[in-house]
């Protein structure tokens, strides 16, 4: 069965082709294994949550855009009652019941491997697509500077600024028990004659159950999701991703501006929840060796937990990751993907930030990818096990690649790493096999940590 959508539809249609459904969800509520989802231009503003599974790799339940049209999937609403504060700063006012039960410009970034944040939250407002900056206070919005330059956390030295002109661009929120106000400079543009939008959901494709196996997500563009820190103790949610589930195929979108992570095919929550943030009581690693033997309890095996491909899509302008998993990565295919401007605005920093970071990356073959202008391009932390990282391109990150606490067997072979630091290389049992490597190289070992 096909069932279609359309902005001239309505969700009391049949989701045939002359009587569309309107919403994507309301396709999703009907659509079986072996069915097909067709999406017909247009902006769709909805977090879409497959309620059913495919049964196998034949028996799928596909999500697509129709061929040739440009089908938008935003996290995002647009905002068109502004008020007028002071010189380039205006307001709106919105009652908290806009937001539902998720408010991002309440919730703070958060999470284990968080090193600095400065009390940032998950919310954000966009320009004609141009994303802001969070202010620390609302006297800061009245002149602010344009930076040029930026701490490189990791490596100690200061780097251009990747946009200027976009520092100038700022916004700042109060909440209170009945509204939430969001201020911005918009540097003498009219926001009530401009396209301004404001993220106010957490995902814009993502089941809310576990177990949702054999889904393929093709052809969309999705932007502006209000996702939180995405650590390996944590549940791991996305602007797109499978929750803790099989046989996923994401290809040909275009995905961007997802405040940390853009793709997930990370763990879920009920293996560890930020205990090591929460809890203090010992290492964040320790929490990570303990999420490991949970997920073992709980099932963790190749029959029903990975083997997703995620291929020839485009992600940038996100905050942590642009691909990000722990456990449910194994024995996926990761290939043809081009990734860049991830955590470029450095708006906040932790231990979990690269184009794509996978721990347990096991079977997990990386090829082919094309990652530029990331803060870290690949990183593979713990259990990097019948890995193979293959004729992937890096060129212009602040680090190109990161193999960390592993005993291996892994392959590194055939990449071009063009950048200044080419390779951090803290693991055992690695062969690194015809590779151009451009820049700095640091070998070292890491052994008292179990893996």
């Amino acid at each position: 069965m096909e069932y279609h959508v359309a902005k001239t539809g309505s969700d009391q249609g049949q989701g045939t082709l002359t009587n569309p459904f309107l919403t994507i969800n309301r396709a999703a509520s009907v659509a079986v294994a072996g069915d097909t989802i067709t999406v017909h231009e247009g902006e769709y503003r909805e977090w879409v949550k497959p309620k059913r599974k495919g049964l196998s790799d034949k028996r799928r339940i596909v999500y697509q855009a129709a061929e040739g049209e440009k089908v938008v999937i935003k996290g995002s609403e647009h905002i068109k009652d502004w008020e007028h504060v002071q010189d380039h700063v205006w307001k709106a006012v919105l009652p908290n019941s806009f937001f539902g039960g998720y408010n991002p410009y309440e919730i703070e970034v958060f999470g284990d491997w968080l090193v600095t944040t400065n009390h940032r939250h998950l919310g954000d407002v966009y320009l004609n697509g141009m994303s802001f900056y969070e202010a620390d206070s609302f006297e800061e919005l009245n002149s602010p500077s344009v930076r040029t330059e930026i701490l490189d956390q990791w490596t100690g030295k200061i780097v251009p600024v990747h946009n200027p002109e976009q520092t100038k661009y700022v916004w700042f929120a109060e909440i209170n028990t009945d509204t939430t106000t969001i201020y911005a400079n918009f540097q003498g543009a009219d926001p009530r004659k401009e396209l301004v939008e404001i993220n106010v959901r957490r995902s814009c494709f993502y089941p809310e159950e576990t177990g949702i196996n054999y889904i393929t997500v093709r052809g969309f563009e999705m932007a502006h999701a209000a996702t939180p820190w995405a650590p390996p103790t944590a549940d791991q949610p996305g602007l797109l991703g499978v929750n803790w589930s099989k046989g996923w195929i994401v290809e040909h979108n275009i995905i961007h501006d997802s405040k940390c992570s853009a793709i997930s095919i990370g763990k879920e929550g009920s293996t560890g929840q930020n205990y090591c943030s929460i809890r203090k009581d010992k290492p964040g690693y320790q929490y990570q060796l303990e999420a490991v033997f949970s997920a073992e309890r709980n099932g963790w095996c190749k029959e029903k937990i990975g083997s997703h491909i995620i291929r020839y899509n485009t992600i940038y302008d996100c905050g942590q990751n642009g691909i990000v998993g722990h456990l449910g990565c194994v024995f996926s295919e990761i290939h043809h993907n081009h990734i860049y401007n991830i955590a470029l605005k450095r708006e906040f920093y932790g231990y979990e930030i690269a184009g794509i970071k996978f721990h347990a990356a096991i079977d997990t073959q990386i090829h082919h990818n094309r990652i530029h202008d990331c803060s870290l391009g690949l990183w593979l932390d713990w259990q990097t096990q019948g890995t193979r990282v293959s004729k992937n391109l890096f060129y212009h990150n602040n680090r190109d690649l990161f193999v960390e606490v592993s005993h291996g067997p892994y392959i590194v072979d055939h990449n071009i790493l063009g950048s200044e630091y080419a390779l951090d290389n803290v693991a055992q049992g690695g062969a690194y096999i015809n590779n151009l490597i451009c820049g700095k190289m640091v070998q070292a070992k890491v052994l008292n940590r179990s893996t």
